[in-house]
């Protein structure tokens, strides 16, 4: 059985979410003894022997939906986050409106990845159409050091990971400014394949029960997560609705 919590996975993290699996599977009463570190998006969402995982909104309902059942998401406590709704957060080396930027000739943005919520998508929202000057990076981690480098412009930062960035590399973040945000979205999908469908409830207790268990307020604290919410994918299909390339 694998089972993946890796999408916050800041190397000085590991430990505390190490630790709060420990505490899940304990209220589980079954499940792996280790989570999966090694093998990354998206290969990890189609292993053979997934239990679950956590992923992007975007691709859960561009193409993992027929695949998978949602557990939930972790209700994170970063600003104007609440049920485990959030919003990314717009950033720039200028302390400027995000609507004065865009407006420029050749503003660069950068963007983790194609299909990814929180660093594209809810970009293209915000921005009001598509950039026309994109530079790769890969992470949100990345994106944060291309605009820190001037690199590029403009970045949509997952607000989770712009948080725990903040906290991990001050130094990195110190010249960059918060000029706007994307939509309000649900936070990361926890997903199952469809084949333990019927362990969603059972998850979903265990998630919730280690959530609020003493021995794991550190970790949860590290990490940003002060609950856990039940979702379905209805949840997460209204996203669908948001621009996108």
């Amino acid at each position: 059985m694998v089972a993946s919590l890796a999408m916050y996975s800041l190397l000085p993290l590991r430990d505390a979410v190490d630790s709060l699996w420990g505490v899940v599977r304990r209220h589980l009463g079954w499940g792996p003894s280790t989570l999966e570190w090694e093998m990354l998006t998206p290969d990890v969402w189609h292993h053979p022997d997934l239990l679950f995982a956590q992923t992007c909104g975007w691709p859960l309902v561009t193409q993992l939906a027929d695949e998978v059942a949602v557990v939930g998401t972790f209700d994170y406590d970063v600003p104007d986050s609440v049920d485990g709704q959030y919003r990314s957060v717009l950033i720039s080396r200028e302390a400027a409106p995000i609507e004065q930027l865009r407006s420029r000739p050749g503003v660069v943005t950068a963007r983790n990845a194609a299909d990814s919520l929180s660093g594209w998508i809810s970009l293209q929202s915000a921005w009001g159409g598509v950039p026309t000057s994109v530079v790769e990076t890969g992470s949100h981690l990345e994106s944060v050091r291309a605009v820190a480098e001037a690199r590029a412009d403009v970045a949509s930062i997952d607000a989770v990971t712009w948080a725990l960035v903040c906290s991990l590399e001050p130094e990195l973040v110190r010249p960059l400014f918060v000029v706007g945000s994307g939509p309000r979205v649900p936070c990361l999908p926890i997903v199952v394949p469809l084949r333990y469908q019927s362990h969603v409830n059972e998850l979903r207790a265990a998630f919730t029960g280690a959530v609020e268990d003493p021995a794991v307020v550190g970790a949860c604290d590290a990490l940003r997560i002060r609950g856990f919410v039940p979702m379905n994918l209805d949840d997460y299909l209204p996203l669908l609705s948001l621009c996108s390339t």
